[in-house]
């Protein structure tokens, strides 16, 4: 039995397209000058555009060295710290058997089930010290590089 919505072979879109675009389209009902997101388009007040030789100064700054310097300080010794953990954790569950085998007295618990989950309460933990250390430390003086980069722009 053929449906009114159903086409004869040969004229034009199939059934199955028809289905497509009715149920796929939601957006069909509005404006074709719609735009989904307008903030992408212009995001706060227009601003000047900042000329090339501001950001050259302000890289070559004493400001900006400290604000590197801060940032690398706590990033790469973190980094470098969680990944000797994580490839400790994985090189003891594939060569130390035994040792991640043996029960802890939580009941069935073992080691490798408990450091396994402590990899994740190492991961939040690392993001919030990360959290931390970026608002206290390098939010205050990226906020005063941007300001000096939006004043220049002027």
């Amino acid at each position: 039995m053929t449906t009114p919505d159903e086409r004869t072979p040969g004229s034009g879109a199939s059934s199955h397209e028809q289905a497509d675009l009715r149920t796929y389209d939601t957006e069909r009902h509005l404006p074709a000058s719609h735009n989904p997101l307008p903030a992408l388009n212009t995001v706060g007040s227009a601003k000047d555009p900042i000329a090339e030789e501001a950001f050259v100064e302000v890289q070559g700054s004493a400001e900006f060295a400290e604000l590197t310097k801060r940032f690398r300080g706590f990033a790469f010794p973190m980094t470098a710290a969680f990944l000797i953990w994580y490839f400790g954790y994985v090189l003891l569950s594939v060569y130390a058997k035994p040792f991640m085998a043996q029960e802890i007295g939580l009941g069935h618990v073992n080691m490798g089930t408990l450091l396994g989950l402590l990899q994740f309460v190492t991961t939040f933990l690392i993001t919030w010290l990360y959290m931390r250390h970026m608002s206290k430390n390098i939010d205050p003086l990226s906020a005063k590089l941007r300001a000096k980069l939006e004043g220049a722009g002027k």
